[in-house]
């Protein structure tokens, strides 16, 4: 993976949510642009989404890569969303080879659209669309270590001034995000939190202890009740298994009520 590259896991929010002034998503809509507006700007944007897991890792290949709104009972103008930004099958290339080289049997798609883990983050931070996107699937075993080494077989990629992000959600409890926020239920969130902060930021941590605990995720602090299920926060061991080093900005907000937390790698923000 070239030197010249950034990786950052978001926090996606709810749906489109972040794009129809939804006052639950201000912090995260605030974050997001901030973040793009201290980074340079990429060549082309590879995208980890939480929604959507195949087989095996799977790689949209299209160059005018559609929408997919995959989301429901949200007003007429979330399923108008434009986000009209070209595909990289150049790069989808690249990937493929990347995962096979590493052992990692891999395919490639060139019918497949953006979901929302993609289209609704990126129009907050880049609105132009005019940066090629690829996205890249879970494999739908769910399976820690798996996506610990799918991130490290992208190592073997070696794309200039490409940004890496996983789009997924430190904290996905859809019943919690409906239900009153308790402090039993705020001490729960934020303990977890806590616990992947500690994990991803410690620089005196060992990187095979980091991976310890990220193999065994479902161990730490009300893990499951964070996370009934683990896809959201799978696009973070892709992202630790590429970087395999400390992150070196924690980005907190709260979002719909709930404490939250971004991870970057790279030279272009701190703290």
């Amino acid at each position: 993976m070239s030197a010249q590259s950034d990786v950052l896991f978001i926090s996606h929010g709810g749906g489109p949510m972040p794009l129809l002034g939804d006052p639950g998503h201000r912090e995260l809509v605030d974050r997001l642009t901030d973040i793009a507006g201290k980074l340079r700007k990429p060549s082309a944007i590879l995208v980890i989404s939480a929604h959507w897991e195949e087989s095996v890792p799977t790689i949209t290949s299209g160059a005018t890569p559609s929408l997919i709104y995959d989301y429901s009972g949200f007003p007429p103008e979330s399923y108008a969303i434009k986000y009209p930004c070209p595909g990289e099958p150049a790069l989808a290339r690249q990937i493929h080879e990347a995962l096979e080289k590493a052992g990692m049997p891999a395919r490639l798609d060139d019918h497949r659209g953006f979901d929302h883990g993609l289209f609704v983050p990126l129009k907050l931070m880049y609105p132009q669309a005019d940066i090629p996107c690829v996205q890249l699937s879970l494999v739908n075993s769910l399976d820690a270590r798996t996506h610990l080494a799918l991130g490290q077989a992208l190592q073997g990629l070696d794309y200039d001034n490409l940004l890496v992000i996983g789009s997924g959600f430190s904290f996905h409890n859809m019943r919690a995000f409906y239900s009153p926020n308790t402090p039993e239920i705020a001490a729960r969130n934020q303990a977890f939190e806590d616990w992947l902060a500690k994990t991803c930021c410690d620089a005196s941590m060992a990187e095979a202890e980091r991976t310890e605990r990220l193999l065994h995720w479902d161990s730490a602090p009300h893990a499951r009740f964070c996370h009934p299920r683990e896809e959201h926060l799978l696009p973070l061991h892709v992202c630790y298994g590429l970087a395999a080093k400390p992150s070196g900005a924690h980005i907190t907000a709260t979002i719909l009520g709930k404490a939250s937390g971004m991870f970057y790698w790279g030279t272009g923000l701190s703290g």
